[in-house]
């Protein structure tokens, strides 16, 4: 098992009527409501969070990319990379991940993500994504091309760090004279490749084939996790091997106080404004984005979505968050990686409008009072070398 606290970097100061006036947190949502001041203050404090990660022995950070969205103010989660790689000294920094549709050409990834694993002294995790719907809007993007640039942006950019350049490249979506990346990565051939998915089938296909590592997208109904899974699994099982349990992460929201009800009487209303607010206008499937069979597997879920959650009995019953005291925390973690096979967990400790002082209290109890137990439950972490040695075994 490995622990990683991921952040959003959410930006929280929304006015009170933004569930009324507002249909959504995503594209459209004026930046006007934006404080370059306020932000200053945020960005800062959520680097201050992540460092801090290492301080108290999780196993890596993670960031992301988003764009014209108070979920995640972070449109480029590389700069933030490239602070951790220089502030910190162990953990992984997992970029999840770079929207490889949105860069035009995607061998600005393979650069820039080399840059972060030579500073780090080879601790990127690099992360690719398709980018999600609402993106495709505020990019003025055809979603129709999303699988076949983010494909293409893939073999590319693997291609830029394992094949001596200068090489030619001339795809469907890019023409390349020029192929020739300076620096390239610190890991050889390449840092380990992480690819989130929500349930996509092209998406699972895809990571299994490859050998990559599939990270669950949070926000759904255990059971949909569970599927997903071992989805993932058959995949690879049909792909010839055996699919290692790192090569799979669970996303959750994730908070610990002295106890359950403290847990939620210091939580529930941080939790709300996330579900109420910055999740409005997240699920926008544009038409092409995905297969017909995909979309309607994806629907069927979004029933179990968090945004229609109303109540803590319906959060704790659907495994939406992890909320409690140190020890219903670790016996639900435990239950839940167990169940999902999982090697990876990737905890959302801060959520919106939740306080410096309680994030930092939430990591705390859980680096001091979960992890270490399900560390001791659930095996020590695998190291790279003996992760690529499973699989290449396989």
């Amino acid at each position: 098992m490995r622990f990683f606290t991921f952040h959003l970097m959410p930006f929280n100061k929304l006015p009170e009527d933004f569930e009324e006036k507002y249909e959504t947190a995503w594209t459209t949502v004026p930046n006007s409501l934006y404080d370059p001041v306020y932000g200053h203050e945020l960005y800062n404090r959520f680097l201050d969070e992540l460092i801090y990660a290492e301080e108290i022995g999780f196993d890596g950070v993670c960031v992301n990319e988003h764009h014209q969205s108070a979920y995640g103010h972070m449109p480029s989660p590389n700069l933030m990379g490239s602070i951790l790689a220089r502030q910190t000294k162990r953990v992984k920094i997992a970029v999840i991940g770079n929207a490889l549709p949105f860069y035009d050409p995607p061998t600005r990834v393979a650069e820039e993500f080399a840059m972060i694993d030579v500073i780090s002294g080879g601790r990127l995790i690099a992360g690719m994504v398709v980018g999600g719907g609402p993106e495709y809007y505020s990019f003025s993007m055809n979603p129709t091309y999303a699988r076949s640039k983010y494909q293409e942006a893939l073999d590319l950019i693997v291609r830029a760090w394992t094949e001596p350049g200068p090489f030619e490249h001339y795809g469907e979506h890019w023409k390349l004279r020029h192929v020739n990346p300076w620096p390239t990565p610190f890991q050889k051939p390449h840092p380990p490749i992480w690819i989130p998915g929500a349930g996509s089938k092209e998406t699972i296909e895809l990571v299994a084939e490859r050998r990559y590592s599939y990270m669950g997208i949070p926000y759904f109904h255990k059971s949909f996790f569970k599927k997903n899974f071992d989805m993932f699994r058959k995949a690879c099982q049909k792909n010839g091997y055996k699919a290692h349990e790192e090569q799979t992460g669970w996303l959750v929201p994730i908070y610990v106080a002295e106890t359950d009800e403290q847990a939620w009487a210091e939580y529930e209303k941080h939790l709300f404004f996330f579900i109420k607010k910055l999740l409005k206008g997240l699920v926008v499937f544009p038409p092409g984005y995905s297969s017909p069979k995909s979309i309607a597997r994806i629907g069927i879920a979004l029933k179990q979505f968090l945004g229609n959650v109303t109540t803590r009995e319906e959060i704790e019953e659907g495994g939406y968050a992890m909320v409690g005291s140190p020890e219903t925390v670790r016996e639900k973690m435990k239950d839940y990686v167990q169940d999902f096979g999982v090697g990876n967990v990737l905890g959302l400790f801060q959520i919106g409008t939740l306080p410096a002082d309680l994030t930092k209290k939430n990591m705390t109890l859980f680096a001091e009072q979960v992890l270490p137990y399900l560390r001791k439950e659930l095996g020590e972490p695998a190291t790279d070398e003996e992760l690529s040695q499973a699989l290449a075994a396989n």
